[in-house]
């Protein structure tokens, strides 16, 4: 039986594919209160703005909102736990419910990309969305102590090892370690679902994705796009790639240069462009469309979609823009040792 790994590669290699949008900001426009998040459940804080666990009091909204994604022609549909962890639902009390959110939340993506793939015969994939918590293990959040960490590598581990096994029990396809800003955090990620591989005997594909902090290219543990991939490349995921960030405008020559490395395949998500006074996305769907098609004419994406601010209207948009183009092909760097430290070290031969 072909694993989802090969599967992917198999799509990837006919076509650009899609995934989906933002999550985030479609849920703002359901105008919900806080007892639609808190529905039955009891709890004792106050969740509104708690989006992940929508999963579980009120479903309805992440199942519309990823119907509509896959309306729009997403071959990849994540699910909304971008904070299903311990860490960050403990802001609401929540954190026993984690197992559950991720359980319900891939079973609703998982069934709506089951259902789209009986209609057409095209497959559909379910990615585990993973974010990156609102701790880091790379920097200090007291600047009068620089050894000082709020958490430690074991503790994360575990932390992103209960997220990724309740959402592969619920159906997701990969687990998705996105928006990177602290490159060690990712790489307990990695651990943790290295972990998962050896409990469940099976292959438990990543995806990674680093997001920008500043228009140099690096994120906040200050790696660069090259860095990052030498510093993650032996999880061998099966995209690698970036989002959030900024807008398209502003990714394009990080792009370029993770195209030119990375043997695997390239997913791009960025933002509806860069947030206006107001902290809203007002880059219409054409403008992003027509952006991400660049990359497309130059062969290094394999994988569009997008982040904040974008809409089912947004990955429609691309959809017609891509269409026909082909896909970027996988490079095959010479076999020398390739080393990271904050920039890439390649050792001469």
């Amino acid at each position: 039986m072909t694993g989802k790994r090969e599967q992917l590669f198999a799509e990837a290699a006919k076509r650009i594919l899609l995934t989906d949008g933002a999550f985030g900001t479609e849920i703002q426009g359901w105008k919900l209160g806080e007892a639609d998040y808190t529905g039955s459940l009891g709890l004792s804080k106050d969740q509104k703005g708690n989006n992940d666990i929508l999963a579980l009091s009120k479903p309805e909204v992440p199942e519309s909102i990823t119907r509509a994604y896959l309306d729009a022609g997403s071959d990849i549909v994540s699910t909304n736990t971008f904070s299903a962890n311990r860490i960050s639902q403990a802001d609401y009390g929540a954190e026993h419910l984690v197992g559950d959110i991720n359980r319900a939340s891939a079973a609703i993506a998982r069934k709506l990309a089951d259902e789209y793939q009986a209609k057409d015969g095209r497959p559909r994939f379910v990615a585990g969305a993973i974010g990156p918590t609102n701790k880091t293990l790379s920097l200090s959040p007291d600047v009068n102590d620089p050894g000082f960490r709020e958490i430690d590598w074991d503790f994360l581990v575990d932390v992103y090892h209960e997220q990724a096994a309740a959402l592969v029990e619920g159906g997701a396809d990969f687990i998705l370690i996105e928006t990177v800003f602290d490159t060690l955090n990712a790489k307990a990620g990695i651990m943790a679902v290295k972990r998962l591989e050896r409990e469940l005997g099976r292959d438990v594909p990543l995806m990674l994705s680093m997001t920008l902090t500043d228009l140099s290219g690096r994120n906040l543990s200050g790696h660069t796009v090259e860095a990052f991939w030498y510093a993650v490349r032996h999880a061998k995921p099966v995209t690698v790639g970036l989002n959030c960030s900024f807008g398209a405008a502003q990714l394009r020559p990080h792009v370029r240069a993770l195209s030119a490395i990375a043997d695997t395949l390239v997913m791009v998500y960025p933002n509806a462009g860069l947030p206006n006074e107001l902290g809203e996305y007002d880059e219409m769907p054409e403008t992003t469309a027509a952006l991400v098609r660049e990359w497309a004419e130059h062969g290094q994406v394999n994988v569009l979609g997008g982040c904040c601010g974008s809409t089912p209207g947004h990955i429609a948009a691309m959809a017609k823009a891509i269409e026909g183009l082909p896909p970027r092909k996988l490079p095959h760097p010479d076999p020398v040792t390739r080393l990271a430290g904050l920039e890439p070290f390649v050792m001469a031969q």
